[in-house]
């Protein structure tokens, strides 16, 4: 399963790239506009210090809501790197999108999905990955997880080549249930990554044996 961090932070984006661990960055307006970064120049350029950081595949998403809006930024973020993949939301003008995108060989990443049956429209428009937003789902009482392990028997059944990308992570649980699950992907905050190295075990451990050492 790879590791994504879900920030537009680029000290986090360093540190989590500098664990050795990290294959991509995914990001969206709110994550720019908590950094400061507004306006398509600024949002763009900062994309441009992303790809330079990582080798792996960063999320951009399109702010527009019909086809043509979306096409025309599509193409702009694009041409900033070749490891960038177009986020795309899953309305109806976003599949469309996605379906020409494949055509040309732009790689996206369906986002905002909450149902298996979103799933199955953007694995068949041809989206590169697809973000289910589990943590979200959690917060209406049903359960995120569970979307994760019906999208990943669907995509197995029916042959799709779409990456299960499993989206707003609220905990090293999350993640760990992820895996589980059948997910591609993860993406989520350095927090959450970082939460998997806790365990009082391993701190006890490690203090016996420097106590030990020390012994000697």
């Amino acid at each position: 399963m790879k590791f994504f961090i879900d920030t537009a932070n680029l000290e986090q984006i360093e540190e989590a790239n500098n664990l050795g661990i990290l294959d991509g960055v995914t990001t969206n307006p709110s994550l720019m506009a908590k950094e400061g970064i507004t306006g398509g120049e600024a949002v763009n350029a900062h994309y441009e210090k992303i790809c330079a950081i990582v080798d792996g595949d960063v999320s951009a998403e399109v702010i527009s809501t019909d086809y043509v809006g979306m096409m025309k930024e599509a193409e702009t973020l694009a041409e900033i790197a070749p490891n960038i993949v177009v986020k795309i939301p899953m309305i109806k003008e976003g599949v469309k999108a996605i379906k020409t995108l494949y055509d040309r060989g732009i790689r996206t990443n369906c986002t905002l999905v909450f149902s298996a049956g979103q799933a199955i429209l953007a694995a068949k428009a041809g989206a590169t990955y697809l973000s289910p937003f589990i943590g979200r789902i959690d917060d209406t009482n049903w359960d995120g997880i569970q979307l994760i392990r019906e999208i990943a028997e669907i995509y197995a059944i029916q042959l799709y080549e779409t990456q299960i990308l499993a989206a707003s992570i609220r905990s090293p649980r999350h993640i760990v249930e992820s895996a589980l699950a059948g997910a591609d992907v993860v993406t989520c905050p350095l927090k959450s990554i970082l939460g998997l190295f806790n365990h009082p075990l391993t701190d006890i451990g490690l203090e016996k044996f420097l106590a030990d050492y020390k012994k000697g």
